[in-house]
C-alpha cells in the first residue's frame, strides 16, 4: 500500500456531509469531495491517523485496497483469490469484513461476505498451509466490501469500531443521542465554544460532553483504547504517538459555562457518570431543574436540545412541545435555540416558524432540526406567529 498518498472515504451520516468535509479540509485532506453519506479526500498515512483521532463527525474511515468488476460469483470469487492477502494481514491475525451491496447479480450480503472469507481463507491455506481465523467481535485487521452493480471494492477499515463509539460513554438513557449526530447539530448550530451552552432536556449527557470537547479543541478520540490501524503492519506508533501529542497541545481553556438540565435524577446520575469518564466535571454543570420553569441565567446562550420520547417521560406531544414554545417566548429573550424532533406536527404546536429547516436521521429515524430565534418583546415574536 501506498502511504503517501492514500485515497479515503469517510462515512458520515445523512445531513452531515457538509460539516465533515469542512472538518476534514482543516485538517488538512485534499482533494475533498462531497458524496451521499460520505466525504471522499486523499492524504497521507499521518493524515489518516489524524482524521480517526480528531474528526468529529466522521464514523468509519475506510481505504480503498483493491478495485474490479464480476459478472457471477465464479469471478467474485477467483479475482478475490488472486489477491495478495498477506500484504494487508497476517496469517496470525484474525480479520472480519463488513459488507453492503447494490446489485442485481449479488444479492445477499450475507453470501457474498461468506465468499470474500473463503477466498482469504483458502489463499492463506493454500501459500502458508494455516488458515487466519475469522473473529467478528473484535478483529485485528477489518475490511468492507462494496459491491455496486458489477463494481467490488475492497476497503480497509482503519477505523475498526465506529468512531461514535468514543469511550467515555459510560451510561445511557432510553433514546440517546449517537456521539457524531450530537457533534454534528452542535456544529450545524454554530456552536464555537464562544459564549454559553444549554441542554435543557439533557438525557445522559451526550450533548454537554460534546460541547465542551469543541469548546475545548479536544480531540474527538481522546478517550478511544484503540484503532483498527494499529494492527496494520505498517503501522507507525512513533507518528501516531507525534500527531497525538501535536493535537493534545492545541487543547484551549474554556471560559463560558456548559449547563445540563433534567427533572429524571436517574438520567442526571448517569450524565454525570460520563461527564466524570470525560473528565468534564469542572467544566460542565448538570443540575435537576424542570426547563418549564426555568429562566434564562447566561449571555450570551446557544440552546441545543433533543425532547424526550415517549419511552423516557411520558409527555403529551401536543401540549408538550406548546410548553416549549411558551418557555421559550416568556424566559429565553435573545437566545437561539436548536431542537431535534420526528414528530413533525407535534413541534407546529411551538408557535414559532423555525428560521431553519435541516433533515438528518437519528437512527432510522427521519428527523428535523430545527432553529429557532427568540427576540425581546412581544412584537416580533408576534410578527414571526403571523408569518406562520
Amino acid at each position: 500500500m501506498n502511504t503517501e498518498n492514500l485515497k479515503i472515504q469517510i462515512k458520515t451520516f445523512f445531513g452531515l456531509e457538509q460539516i465533515l468535509a469542512e472538518e476534514i479540509k482543516k485538517l488538512g485532506g485534499k482533494n475533498v469531495e462531497i458524496k451521499n453519506r460520505a466525504v471522499n479526500c486523499e492524504g497521507d498515512i499521518g493524515f489518516l491517523y489524524k482524521i480517526n483521532y480528531s474528526a468529529r463527525t466522521a464514523l468509519k474511515i475506510l481505504v480503498p485496497v483493491f478495485e474490479f468488476k464480476a459478472f457471477n460469483q465464479h469471478q467474485f470469487y477467483n479475482k478475490l483469490s488472486a489477491i495478495a492477502w498477506e500484504e494487508y494481514m497476517d496469517v496470525d491475525q484474525s480479520f472480519a469484513i463488513d459488507s453492503t451491496v447494490n446489485s442485481e447479480t449479488f444479492k445477499h450480503s450475507q453470501f457474498v461476505t461468506l465468499k470474500m472469507k473463503d477466498a482469504i481463507v483458502d489463499y492463506f491455506q493454500d501459500k502458508f498451509k494455516k488458515r487466519p481465523n475469522v473473529e467478528t467481535r473484535n478483529p485485528d485487521i477489518k475490511f468492507h466490501l462494496h459491491i455496486d452493480r458489477e463494481l467490488v471494492t475492497v476497503s480497509l477499515d482503519s477505523s475498526g469500531d465506529p468512531l461514535f463509539k468514543r469511550g467515555y460513554r459510560k451510561e445511557q438513557g432510553e433514546a440517546p443521542i449517537n456521539e457524531v449526530l450530537a457533534s454534528g447539530m452542535l456544529q450545524l448550530a454554530g456552536w464555537d465554544g464562544k459564549g454559553n451552552f444549554l441542554d435543557p432536556m439533557c438525557g445522559s449527557g451526550t450533548l454537554l460532553v460534546e460541547a465542551a470537547m469543541i469548546a475545548m479543541d479536544l480531540p474527538a478520540q481522546t478517550f478511544r483504547r484503540g484503532f483498527a490501524f494499529q494492527n496494520w503492519n505498517n503501522y507507525d506508533g512513533e507518528l501516531f504517538a507525534k500527531i497525538r501529542e501535536v493535537r493534545i497541545n492545541r487543547v484551549k481553556e474554556f471560559t463560558g459555562k456548559i449547563i445540563g438540565y433534567d427533572i429524571d435524577a436517574r438520567m442526571l446520575n448517569a450524565a454525570r457518570v460520563n461527564i466524570e469518564a470525560a473528565e468534564m466535571e469542572d467544566v460542565i454543570e448538570v443540575r435537576k431543574q424542570n426547563f418549564f420553569d426555568s429562566k434564562k441565567e447566561l449571555f450570551p446562550l446557544l440552546m441545543v436540545f433533543n425532547p424526550p420520547y415517549d419511552e423516557r417521560i411520558s409527555i403529551n406531544d401536543n401540549d408538550f412541545y406548546k410548553k416549549i414554545g411558551d418557555t421559550f417566548k416568556t424566559s429565553y429573550p435573545n437566545t437561539l435555540a436548536w431542537l431535534i424532533s420526528s414528530d413533525l406536527e407535534a413541534v407546529k404546536k411551538i408557535g414559532l416558524r423555525p428560521s431553519r429547516k435541516i433533515k438528518l436521521f437519528n437512527g432510522k429515524l427521519e428527523t428535523r432540526f430545527l432553529q429557532y430565534e427568540m427576540y425581546e418583546g412581544t412584537k416580533k415574536l408576534h410578527k414571526l406567529e403571523d408569518n406562520k
